[in-house]
């Protein structure tokens, strides 16, 4: 067996190029969780605003939610609860989730 100029081996009998041991290199893969505090403050407000949503839509289960002319006795239940949690469904929990805050790393 031989060695070429960059130390790698060359076997005789299929010509092909062997790496040395002392020459191989591992990149070691690194993983990060993506979401940092901001983002986590962001879904927690989130779930915030979902909870408070529910806990204003509760306000309306009485003996008699409504009048007898039809209207609701409580608006916080019926407009104000559901706004609050389409709010925190629809755009902060998924803004928490997409929204990118870190710096972008070129590889090296």
């Amino acid at each position: 067996m031989a060695k070429d100029k960059n130390d790698r081996i060359i076997t005789s009998r299929t010509g092909s190029l062997v790496a040395a041991a002392k020459k191989t290199k591992t990149n070691k893969v690194t993983w990060e969780f993506p979401l940092i505090k901001k983002n986590l403050i962001i879904l927690a407000i989130g779930v915030g605003t979902i909870i408070i949503g529910y806990l204003l839509m509760a306000t309306g289960i009485t003996d008699q939610p409504a009048v007898e002319s039809g209207k609701w006795n409580n608006v916080f239940a019926v407009s104000i609860g559901p706004i609050l949690l389409v709010l925190g469904y629809c755009f902060i929990i998924p803004y928490g989730l997409w929204k990118f805050f870190g710096t972008t790393k070129t590889p090296e």
